[in-house]
């Protein structure tokens, strides 16, 4: 048979390895570099930027209009994720800079900076090593389209935006209001923050630029400019209302930045379903197999016999979703020691009122199989009705003894599958399905940066 044309008999080992470092996702990492810098010796270049291993730390752009919050919610950010926290004041404030000193000495002259040179004093900055190690966050920067240009031709990529948004009438009544303390930089509001520490709210000042005319005129400036900052984003921008508790905000834009955006390397999703007993493993198992095509594993095969199904063609190629094992942490580690590691996780909860109402009340008809439920499918007459049996092992004592052994052992194998996700398994099954599918064409979510 001509090489080409046979099919491909990938090892189940190849695709693993790949998936668990991130093999596809490391090579673009590269090639984007490279192309953007496009360096005399690549070699040197990849091996440096290798050695860094920093394509995961944060790199933010936190946009708004005066008075949205975006300064406390960066800083915020600063002190969660460890980066550093980069705005015009103090990039033009930076020490022994002559960068900085240009920038300042035009801004003093004009209020304002060309872009040429703001571009250049903040590649300056990104490039020192805690920003390179450890991230950066742009606070109110690009201002401009032209600023963004300027950004992406130097190879200066977020991988998160968010854009902070409130009604005019509010950020103007807002502003009015605002507070800063000279010694941290850190501020207050007259109303909605005032510092409890008698020390900390003589010292504060008003800072300039806040009063209403001020503020409606930079407000139409910030209008004008972000329309045109915004398409330059289209796949990683957030826009989260800042006309709410700034806490809410916060945790609001610590999520996005925790999450991942979705990549383009290959996946074949490899599902465990854990849930005690009537949870509807089977039923999502199911759906989720004949949407994906992926190979349908049920639990009733031997361990042993297990890894051997899940190392054939098909499952390796088009994926497995397996429910019903493992049941405790001995056969977790059973699977793993197989070589089997599950990349989605999802642990179905349905409490034990609702197991039996789905479990006890299911019966069958010995005359011609049918199956009834006597609440969610009654029989038709009262014929039916009287003929109908109970399978033993629905009985409530059998139920309850599962459902109960299911929890026991669920807090080990919670702990040993990090990654897994919870899902409330106590509603409709489709809606049950789509929270499964998003989980599973969706990056994991970071635990922490």
């Amino acid at each position: 048979m001509d090489a080409t044309t046979a099919p491909h008999r990938i090892p189940p080992q190849m695709p693993l390895y790949g998936e668990t470092n991130h093999i596809f996702e490391l090579m673009q990492n590269m090639l984007e570099q490279l192309l953007i810098h496009q360096p005399r010796d690549p070699i040197t270049f990849m091996i440096d930027h290798l050695q860094r291993n920093n394509d995961d730390v944060p790199r933010i752009i936190i946009l708004g209009p005066p008075a949205s919050g975006k300064t406390t919610i960066a800083m915020w950010l600063r002190k969660h994720l460890n980066s550093s926290h980069l705005t015009m004041e103090n990039l033009m404030a930076k020490e022994h800079s002559p960068l900085a000193a240009a920038a300042r000495k035009h801004y003093q002259a004009t209020k304002s900076v060309p872009s040429t040179l703001f571009i250049r004093l903040m590649e300056e900055r990104l490039s020192e090593e805690d920003c390179v190690q450890r991230g950066w966050i742009l606070d109110g920067i690009p201002e401009t389209r032209e600023q963004v240009l300027a950004i992406q031709t130097r190879g200066i990529v977020p991988r998160h935006v968010i854009v902070l948004s409130a009604p005019d009438t509010v950020l103007i009544e807002r502003n009015l209001g605002k507070r800063v303390d000279p010694q941290t930089g850190e501020i207050y509001h007259t109303t909605f923050d005032w510092p409890p520490v008698t020390e900390v709210q003589n010292r504060l000042v008003v800072p300039a630029g806040i009063s209403e005319p001020e503020t409606a005129r930079n407000l139409l400036e910030y209008h004008r400019n972000i329309i045109r900052i915004l398409p330059s984003y289209p796949k990683i921008l957030k826009v989260i209302s800042a006309d709410q508790p700034c806490v809410d905000v916060f945790y609001q834009a610590l999520t996005y930045v925790q999450t991942n955006h979705r990549s383009n390397a290959p996946f074949t999703p490899r599902v465990l379903l854990c849930g005690p007993v009537g949870s509807g493993k089977s039923l999502q198992a199911a759906l989720l197999a004949q949407k994906y095509s992926l190979v349908n594993v049920p639990d009733s095969i031997v361990a042993k016999v297990l890894g051997q199904r899940l190392d054939e063609h098909d499952c390796v190629q088009q994926g497995w979703v397996l429910h019903g094992f493992p049941r405790d942490l001995d056969q977790a580690h059973l699977l793993d020691h197989l070589g089997q590691k599950p990349n989605r996780v999802f642990f179905l909860n349905v409490p034990l009122d609702s197991v039996i109402e789905r479990l006890t009340l299911r019966r069958t008809d010995p005359v011609t199989g049918e199956r009834y439920h006597l609440m969610y499918k009654p029989p038709p007459t009262m014929e039916i009705q009287a003929r109908l049996l109970q399978h033993p092992k629905d009985a409530e004592e059998r139920v309850k003894f599962k459902v109960d052994l299911f929890y026991r052992n669920s807090p080990e194998l919670e702990k040993f599958y990090k990654q897994a996700i919870a899902v409330n398994g106590d509603q409709d099954p489709y809606t049950v399905f789509e929270h499964l599918e998003s989980g599973i064409i969706h990056p994991l979510p970071s635990k922490a940066l």
